[in-house]
């Protein structure tokens, strides 16, 4: 069994723990389940996220996809969740121990990202869990007592995740780092062999989700992050502007007897 000083200081017996444990991790799971990129597209624009692009229920996916102001309720919704589900976990964890306090908040940010990535709602087809992991390391950030100050964690994963994107245009390239310096970050900062484990959950999990990204980096295959351009949806229910299929009386004029056609640019179309 992995020793944890914050589960010693805290002297709770093992019942009291498993219960408020179990309580936690099933109503973070939940709150994970709730896929802002799948309920704007399925309900909303009514063309599901998951039959176009990579096939990611992300927000990076839906962004190359729809675009438009719709991004940001995916953001909000991603970001919101991971939030209440660490609320929660310190709302219980205070009343039970304040020494359970940060262990609560990776336990709740463990399941809320398992969550998003395999939601049961939507036949276990989920995101990569980037946007929700980062709002976990922010709330693991803000009033830790680790041997480190404890906002080392989220600085450490957004700054790197920031300067790598700014500078490669890989997304993914930013993401993996987030994955790997959280669970670096987190061992730092409180050393305790419980919290490294739910550190590596996360990360982990985040890494996975991005293994085929990391290996289109090796190949040199990966996309850049571009500004939106336009709908790639085909249906027109996605709010895409599907131009008008030419009247069959619009053809090109047949050129003037004795006179020969323009020809085309070469590739033009």
């Amino acid at each position: 069994m992995l020793n944890s000083r914050m589960l010693e200081a805290a002297g709770v017996s093992t019942g009291w723990l498993a219960v408020a444990a179990i309580g936690v991790a099933v109503v973070a799971y939940f709150l994970g389940c709730f896929n802002g990129a799948v309920v704007v597209s399925r309900y909303i624009l009514r063309d599901d996220i998951r039959d176009h692009g990579s096939g990611n229920a992300g927000l990076t996916n839906f962004y190359r996809t729809f675009g438009g102001p719709l991004t940001f309720a995916v953001i909000l919704s991603d970001a919101l969740k991971a939030v209440l589900a660490v609320l929660f976990a310190m709302f219980i964890a205070g009343h039970i121990s304040p020494e359970l306090v940060t262990l609560s908040k990776y336990w709740a940010g463990a399941f809320c990202m398992i969550g998003h990535m395999f939601p049961c709602t939507f036949q276990f087809r989920g995101g990569k869990g980037v946007l929700s992991g980062s709002a976990v390391a922010i709330m693991i950030g803000i009033g830790g007592d680790g041997v480190f100050p404890s906002w080392i964690i989220p600085v450490t994963v957004w700054a790197g995740f920031i300067v790598l994107v700014a500078a490669t245009r890989y997304v993914s390239l930013g993401s993996c780092w987030g994955g790997a310096s959280f669970i670096a970050a987190s061992w730092i900062v409180y050393q305790d062999p419980l919290i490294l484990l739910l550190a590596a959950v996360m990360g982990g999990l985040l890494l996975w989700g991005h293994r085929g990204n990391m290996a289109r980096l090796v190949k040199g295959t990966e996309s850049k992050f571009a500004f939106h351009k336009g709908s790639q949806s085909k249906k027109a229910g996605a709010g895409e502007n599907v131009p008008a299929e030419p009247a069959p009386a619009e053809k090109e004029a047949e050129p003037a007897p004795g006179t020969e056609p323009e020809s085309e640019e070469p590739g033009e179309q």
